[in-house]
């Protein structure tokens, strides 16, 4: 007997995709208050010096891509978090403009950051477009969490927010055992959900898709950017990129 395929319409397939997109934002809202342990390698992330070195001479080194990489002007941070990538576009940009779909997570941010210029907009970015033009785009660890269908709608809404000759520069994390938490396994190659706890025991689905520099690199190409993906070493991917193509006119 041939086993029987069971079909997903793709209005089920996308109620299923919303009520993750609503988990993976109440898990990152209910995380706020200790997210930067995973990335200063803190509790459950501390996995001796030697590692930390490691991390923090990586994160070093995508930062000063990032400041290579000249987010000055008008800029634009999405899922702007607790703030650590802020401090550095704050410090370059003439206005910033940073959302996030967490308030608990904005509040954290403008507590480090601390600079009156900075617009502070909460938004969920699967249904947000941006009504204004801006020079740079920046989005630190997103990517791996957009559902593979939403990829290439989410890059078209970074060509509409950029201004002719604007560029977009993303970090996100390799796929590294070491990189999450020591009492949690990473998702198996090719998943996409995958199960995250917190410090106190909850537990939530998220996205999480890991991409290779190269891979990511031509699957930009094919979509009309130009530009580059790297690896950092062990735990990050960087990129940035130009879209060959003009996006939407905004204000």
């Amino acid at each position: 007997m041939v086993a029987r395929r069971e079909v997903v319409e793709p209005q089920e397939r996308e109620s299923v995709n919303r009520e993750l997109l609503d988990e993976q934002i109440s898990y990152y809202r209910a995380r706020a208050a200790e997210y930067d342990d995973w990335f200063l390698r803190r509790g459950r992330y501390d996995r001796g010096e030697a590692h930390r070195r490691a991390w923090f001479a990586e994160a070093a080194k995508v930062e000063a891509e990032l400041r290579r990489a000249e987010p000055r002007g008008r800029v634009l941070e999405l899922a702007c978090g607790t703030g650590l990538w802020t401090r550095h576009l704050a410090d370059l940009a003439t206005e910033l403009t940073a959302v996030d779909a967490s308030p608990e997570v904005l509040q954290v941010n403008r507590d480090r950051v601390g600079a009156s210029w900075v617009r502070y907009l909460q938004a969920d970015l699967f249904d947000w477009d941006p009504s204004e033009s801006f020079d740079f785009v920046f989005f630190g660890f997103w990517l791996s969490h957009l559902p593979p269908e939403r990829f290439e709608g989410f890059w078209s809404m970074v060509r509409d927010a950029l201004r002719p000759g604007g560029s977009a520069f993303f970090v996100d994390s390799a796929r590294n055992p070491e990189s999450t938490a020591r009492d949690q396994a990473l998702p198996e190659p090719g998943a996409i959900v995958t199960e995250r706890s917190l410090n106190d025991g909850r537990r939530y689905r998220i996205f999480k898709v890991f991409y290779q520099p190269s891979v990511l690199e031509r699957r930009l190409g094919s979509l009309g950017w130009t530009g580059y993906v790297r690896g950092s070493g062990e735990f990050f991917i960087y990129g940035h990129v130009r879209s060959a193509q003009r996006g939407c006119p905004r204000g």
